[in-house]
């Protein structure tokens, strides 16, 4: 069970490392952009200046050969800490078969069915990101197709992990994890949100007040 952190914001990232309890984090086009920095300026920080151990650098290209080269790259310039990411496309499958089979860890993600993590699985894919909350959106059972792939994996003894993107909240987080998921990749509201809950604030108020810390 680990948990990764789903941004590009430095900032937001090193505080969090902080807990001790962040195994990864996971980046896309989208959060890079967002983060207001180019995209291996970022990767560099993460991974030089802040330790990250699997970063998940989804790479460009609409062909299995361009997929491939943009994954050698990162896999050349960061051999332990880059996971590749790639679109759960023919041509993600192809680039994840062969960089897979040169070592990479490699992270499929855009992934909406048990038929598309089979493929994935097949083609040696470290990790499958099933897409919890737009699944939602559009009328179906996010936390179900981690149940469903977690029975087939199980079943077949795959080495794949799922690692279940797409979380709105932190209660989605536990019925995740019950599901099958093995890694939850969160943004960092949702990360800071999953240490609260209001009896623990009643019961941190009592002690304090029979310790005589408060009066």
């Amino acid at each position: 069970m680990k948990l990764f952190l789903d941004t590009a914001i430095i900032k937001e990232i090193d505080e969090r490392l902080e807990s001790g309890v962040i195994s990864g984090i996971t980046t896309n086009p989208t959060l890079i952009k967002k983060s207001g920095k180019e995209p291996d300026d970022i990767y560099a920080d993460l991974i030089q200046e802040l330790g990250v151990k699997d970063l998940s650098i989804e790479v460009d290209g609409h062909d299995a050969e361009t997929l491939i080269q943009n994954g050698i790259k990162y896999g050349k310039l960061w051999t332990h800490e880059a996971t590749i990411k790639l679109p759960c496309t023919p041509e993600g499958i192809k680039a994840c078969k062969t960089l897979s089979y040169m070592g990479l860890r490699v992270n499929m993600t855009l992934v909406f069915s048990v038929s598309q993590a089979i493929l994935c699985a097949l083609a040696g894919a470290t990790y499958v990101s099933p897409f919890v909350g737009r699944l939602d959106d559009n009328g179906h059972d996010g936390i179900g197709l981690i149940r469903d792939i977690a029975k087939v994996f199980c079943h077949n003894r795959t080495d794949t992990k799922i690692l279940a993107a797409s979380i709105r909240d932190a209660a989605t987080v536990g019925r995740a994890f019950a599901a099958g998921a093995h890694i939850c990749t969160i943004p960092p509201k949702v990360f800071d949100d999953m240490y609260k809950h209001v009896l623990t604030d009643k019961g941190l108020f009592q002690f304090m007040l029979d310790s005589g810390q408060m009066s």
